[in-house]
């Protein structure tokens, strides 16, 4: 009985595990997962190098190797991204110390949310967010600049005493989660998914798993957060997912 149970539970898991795989196939089929490359390299580029308009993005720079795009997704999105063709936190490219600091630019570009705004914003209603290589419909690393979800926000103020500069076990949104703090110093100092790489064990042979978000701490130091994929869960490793672009923190 014990035997046939455990048989039964196993064929459960491999149908989940099959439906989840089918479910994202379908949604980067439903999605062109190269749009946002196209909208970079077909328009911001050109644009900004022929006639000094990056439209539809906001801002190119070439020298520092990345766009911004203010997404369809709530009033106060933004998207960067990188002006060379990087498919997500997978790509090797992300490691190189050559490559530019992603997630530094993101946090210097936030600027963008009180100018579409017309009102400031605060840090601590500011977050960045990459999805993992499952978590994602676009094959153009981009970074989320977004508002942070309420809920959250007050979760890491809770937490934030407890927090420090070693990776640390905690669970946001019903997920777990490895949490660990910056200096905008050290941000600008490292790109985090190096960071992620060197200091997570097993990281580095499978970045493509992650997600990372970014938030600010009361106490003026940042908060890096890193979500591992776990199907059997249905976790897909959304950065993502801590924040919310309607912005109801404001």
């Amino acid at each position: 009985m014990q035997g046939r149970n455990r048989a039964v539970t196993i064929i459960a898991l491999v149908i989940a595990l099959l439906v989840v795989g089918l479910v994202i196939a379908a949604l980067r089929f439903h999605h062109n997962a190269d749009a946002l490359w196209k909208i970079v390299s077909e328009q911001c580029i050109p644009g900004q190098q022929k006639t000094g308009n990056p439209a539809p993005c906001e801002n190119v720079d070439i020298a520092q190797g990345y766009v911004t795009l203010k997404d369809r997704d709530g009033p106060l999105q933004y998207l960067l991204m990188p002006v060379a063709k990087i498919s997500g936190i997978e790509s090797p490219l992300v490691l190189n110390p050559r490559t530019p600091n992603f997630f530094f630019q993101s946090w210097q570009e936030r600027h963008l949310m009180a100018e579409k705004r017309g009102a400031p914003v605060a840090d601590s209603a500011i977050s960045l967010a990459i999805n993992s290589e499952y978590g994602r419909t676009q094959n153009q690393l981009h970074i989320h600049i977004s508002c942070l979800r309420p809920d959250v926000r007050q979760q890491l103020n809770q937490l934030a005493p407890s927090l420090s500069e070693h990776w640390q076990p905690e669970t946001l949104l019903n997920h777990p989660y490895l949490l660990r703090t910056l200096t905008v110093e050290q941000l600008a100092q490292q790109s985090v998914f190096i960071r992620l790489a060197d200091e997570v064990p097993e990281a580095h042979a499978g970045m493509g798993k992650y997600g990372l978000s970014l938030a600010a701490l009361p106490d003026g130091r940042l908060v890096l957060m890193a979500i591992e994929r776990n199907w059997l869960k249905l976790n897909r490793g959304s950065g993502e997912e801590v924040q919310d672009h309607s912005c109801k923190i404001l």
